[in-house]
């Protein structure tokens, strides 16, 4: 019966340490969770919680009656595994509340604003943060755009007569009738492509041909055009969470011809019309409706934001923008007319990538007078057909892709998968 007891007692120990530190830390969450924190909630976690502290005082003074019989029967590893997993647990334990609720606020504003920007993982932060807290990093965490439309007429088209400075150089530094040029970049260690299209003219909108139930993938879209390259375009709306990709966000121009012209605006998404007009420079309009873009020679169209540069001012932009850090594309115009599309990675987990500080500051360096974010995460993509890319940049070329053109870059899904997803639209690149 002794021994019974003393197995009884070590069990209740080992328990007991098992349990708390995490019941522990699930009391904190709650306390701060948009969905946790409710009184009967309260009430279990303090239970257990007491009961856990009764088990393990009960547990240590039974086991401890006898520790010297209790040390001979327990083989020494068996003793320093468990202290070394005790030991890491709860460390483990403390670093991960500390990385939540700590005095550094970096993970904390990471993680909303990365979050809060999806369509369909906002819970991923609602789990450990009440609407306050939510709203107080939203709130010092923001793109403060100018309002303004760009002036088309700061478009000259006229190539400078010498390099301003090591960038302007690797976009001028071609060989005459050179269609584009890829400048490889390095983010916050994730990789990037810059593409400099040389004739807007050829940047052009492709949409779905499916527009209303599913997105194609840019490669598809890219073959269907017999593209030079291609990039994503704007965002999407996404009814009971499909992703099906079929119906793009606000309005939508293509060759001159209205494809969609639904609502458009999603929380601090800023934005508005991304455009060319039919003398082939990029428009950035505000407050701008359909017939108005038609009625003033927009072309090829899409609404999405929020705006990074607008007539060569760059928007004000607070902590990171308000959109974390994660996989971006982003499209500009230099004043000499040169078409800048630009992607950027994420990391094989999607905790890095670029905000809208690092996709300005790339904008600016590569004198881009106007400029704006589009859709970014797993829709970030930039493709070729398949011989250049694989050729030139590794490209995996996945099952999915068109047959004769794959993505460069790496996109990663919310599963973690090296894949990207069915879309809206997209820019292509014409022959």
């Amino acid at each position: 019966m002794d021994v019974k007891k003393k197995k009884l007692g070590f069990r209740l120990i080992l328990l007991s340490l098992l349990f708390l530190p995490g019941i522990q830390v699930l009391f904190i969450i709650g306390c701060n969770s948009n969905y946790l924190i409710r009184f009967p909630f309260f009430i279990v976690i303090s239970i257990i919680s007491i009961l856990l502290i009764v088990s393990l005082i009960y547990g240590i003074n039974v086991f401890l009656k006898n520790r010297d019989a209790n040390k001979r029967r327990l083989k020494k590893w068996i003793k320093v595994f468990l202290s070394i997993f005790m030991s890491i647990y709860i460390i483990g334990c403390i670093f991960f509340v500390t990385l939540l609720y700590g005095p550094s606020s970096k993970f904390r504003d990471w993680l909303i604003t990365t979050a809060m920007q999806t369509m369909n993982h906002q819970y991923l932060c609602k789990w450990f943060y009440n609407d306050d807290t939510i709203n107080d990093v939203l709130n010092n965490n923001y793109v403060e755009e100018s309002g303004e439309s760009t002036d088309p007429n700061l478009v000259n088209k006229e190539k400078p007569k010498e390099y301003k400075n090591e960038y302007e150089k690797q976009i001028l530094d071609v060989k005459e009738g050179t269609p584009y040029k890829i400048i490889e970049l390095s983010v916050n260690g994730c990789k990037g492509y810059l593409a400099a299209i040389y004739d807007p003219s050829k940047v052009k909108l492709a949409v779905t041909k499916r527009l209303g139930t599913y997105g194609q993938y840019v490669t598809r879209m890219a073959s269907d055009n017999n593209a030079l390259l291609a990039i994503n375009g704007g965002g999407f709306s996404d009814p009971g969470n499909s992703s099906t990709g079929g119906t793009p966000t606000g309005i939508t121009i293509s060759d001159g011809k209205l494809i969609t012209n639904g609502e458009y605006g999603m929380g601090n998404q800023g934005g508005g019309i991304i455009g060319f007009t039919n003398d082939d420079v990029l428009v950035l309009l505000k407050n701008t409706t359909a017939k108005q873009a038609l009625d003033m020679g927009v072309r090829d169209a899409i609404s999405w934001g929020p705006f990074l540069i607008v007539n060569g001012k760059p928007s004000f932009i607070k902590g990171n923008g308000g959109w974390g850090y994660a996989a971006r594309s982003a499209i500009g115009q230099r004043e000499d007319g040169i078409v800048l599309l630009l992607v950027i990675d994420s990391n094989s987990i999607r905790t890095k990538g670029a905000d809208m500080v690092d996709l300005t500051e790339i904008m600016q360096n590569y004198g881009a007078i106007n400029a704006a974010n589009l859709d970014g995460g797993t829709s970030s993509v930039m493709v070729m057909p398949k011989e250049i890319a694989q050729s030139k940049y590794n490209a995996p070329c996945k099952d999915y892709d068109d047959k004769t053109y794959c993505a460069i870059n790496d996109p990663i899904d919310s599963t973690l998968s090296h894949q990207t997803r069915p879309i809206a639209d997209a820019w292509v690149v014409v022959e």
